[in-house]
């Protein structure tokens, strides 16, 4: 039997490493029917976050009802489950501990992704807020939520286990268990899983399998592929962990070397100060060159000398630890996945023959440095055109508020722009005709010649500065290459740029 769940905790007191969180808990349950909210319980993953749930309902004396995010989680779903959860509130006691109050448990709250989640995000705003039972919603990443969701719940954070309290749960399991231990060993596991309570008993049963002894030689701990958190990555580069510690620790975030510069540096002003900030910019400007170099030459070695800077040297740039809570933020370009993104991309992406993912990950990027708050303007205007956007799409590329007069005017020049260039590249089929014969032949081909002129004309103002971006960004690398056909998703995202200028 899987020890983690016969060693389950059965009463909240038995929680170990998570005392106030633990009686904040408590204090939810017990003061429920005075505010009626229900709660976030959050931490990585392992930390017992769901057995307290379970702990909770049981200490309590209440019923658990389950919905996993990770299940189909259409709106229809939801709503399905929160009239149930609203019509127990008749059927069930109203008073605290009756047997009749259910808990709501919510697992994976923060995995709400996809095609299966069309509506989802809402409904189970609506369901907090609506179901006449207390609600716990089980998340990883607090911030993955939407902010509509986490302000209509309360919160309470699970941090990870130390393993000085890790240790004695792992006693007591082999003394239940009559299985003799060296202390060196329950050690040697509690510290291997940094915090994961979850995968420490894991692995303390993988050892003790055919053994009535364990040992500290005897315990091989696979080194588990434990997947870091993006915020706690942020944590130990920029307060924590050493510049080797802080290296190591990016092995083990599930994001590319690319995708964590833009993390770095656009949560380092929230944390550095001075020169520490002029330090860590110099490390920053190294990973890009790195960068550069990869998306020149498709070499995917350079990704360690970009990992080296943006992690170990930006951690060695920082004077000590800091303390406290920082609010990281997604990067600037990372706007939170909506359905105007989307639509951006598939405009992009249908203009220049990229997929998506190239549209979203290489050519949004750019578009968004060169046109930042619609400035230059003429180059606004001429990717609005160019893209066919409306004032929603360029304020999402922009930063810039899509009801100010600025978008709502660049939107209108650039319908103009594009009625000019349909009327160019008509070949004359707007032009007076009555001349017939040869003249028609001639305004034609005086249209066509037109027609390639004005379309050149609305990216003739950004190309210099265009291809010096890119130009920038890829440093003094260039691609000799004449074989354009196996270049994958670099080459796809420039392409997509220069069909653009």
């Amino acid at each position: 039997m899987d020890w983690t769940e016969k060693y389950r905790p059965r009463s909240l007191s038995a929680i170990r490493g998570n005392n106030k969180a633990r009686d904040k808990f408590r204090e939810w349950a017990e003061t429920w029917d005075d505010h009626g909210d229900a709660v976030i319980v959050y931490g990585s993953p392992g930390v017992g976050k769901t057995s307290a749930a379970h702990a909770l309902a049981n200490d309590m004396g209440w019923e658990t009802v389950e919905l996993n995010a990770s299940d189909q989680r259409t709106a229809a779903v939801i709503e399905r489950f929160a009239g149930r959860a609203a019509m127990n509130e008749t059927l069930g006691g109203s008073s605290k501990g009756e047997s009749g109050r259910q808990l709501i448990v919510l697992d994976e709250a923060d995995n709400i992704h996809g095609n299966y989640d069309r509506g989802g995000a809402r409904a189970i705003t609506k369901l907090v807020k609506e179901a006449g039972q207390p609600m716990v919603l089980i998340a990883n990443e607090f911030y993955e939520m939407s902010r509509g969701l986490r302000n209509a719940c309360e919160s309470i954070e699970f941090r990870d286990v130390s393993a000085r309290s890790i240790v004695p749960v792992l006693r007591d399991i082999c003394r239940q268990e009559g299985i003799e231990y060296e202390s060196a060993a329950l050690e040697r596991i509690a510290d291997a899983n940094s915090g994961d309570l979850r995968g420490a008993v894991n692995d303390l049963q993988a050892a003790a399998e055919g053994r009535d002894e364990i040992t500290e030689e005897s315990v091989a701990t696979s080194d588990r592929d434990r997947s870091v958190g993006i915020f706690e990555f942020l944590d130990q580069v920029l307060k924590e962990e050493s510049p080797q510690e802080a290296l190591y620790t990016s092995y083990d975030v599930d994001e590319t070397p690319d995708d964590l510069t833009k993390w770095v540096e656009d949560n380092m002003l929230d944390v550095y100060e001075g020169e520490e900030v002029a330090r860590a910019y110099e490390f920053l400007a190294n990973a890009d060159r790195w960068l550069g170099r990869v998306r020149a030459s498709q070499d995917y070695s350079y990704w360690r000398y970009a990992g080296d800077n943006l992690a170990a040297g930006v951690a060695a740039a920082r004077d000590g630890t800091k303390g406290g809570w920082t609010r990281y933020g997604r990067p600037q370009f990372w706007r939170s996945k909506d359905k105007t993104g989307d639509e951006v991309a598939r405009q992009i992406a249908e203009s220049s023959g990229a997929s998506m993912s190239i549209a979203r990950r290489r050519i949004v990027p750019y578009l968004s440095v060169m046109t930042h708050h619609c400035k230059p303007r003429d180059l606004t205007v001429a990717m609005a055109a160019y893209y066919e956007f409306e004032e929603k799409h360029v304020a999402h590329v922009t930063g810039s508020g899509e009801s100010t007069k600025k978008v709502q005017s660049i939107v209108e020049d650039a319908e103009e722009l594009r009625e000019e260039a349909m009327e160019a590249h008509s070949g004359g089929a707007f032009a007076d005709t009555a001349s017939g014969g040869d003249g028609e032949a001639d305004s034609a081909l005086d249209g066509e010649s037109d027609g390639a002129t004005d379309d050149t004309k609305a990216g003739e103002t950004v190309e210099g500065a265009g291809m010096s971006a890119i130009e920038a960004d890829d440093s003094s690398e260039e691609s000799t290459s004449d074989d354009s056909g196996s270049d994958a998703e670099d080459d796809d995202g420039q392409a997509g740029l220069t069909d653009f200028f």
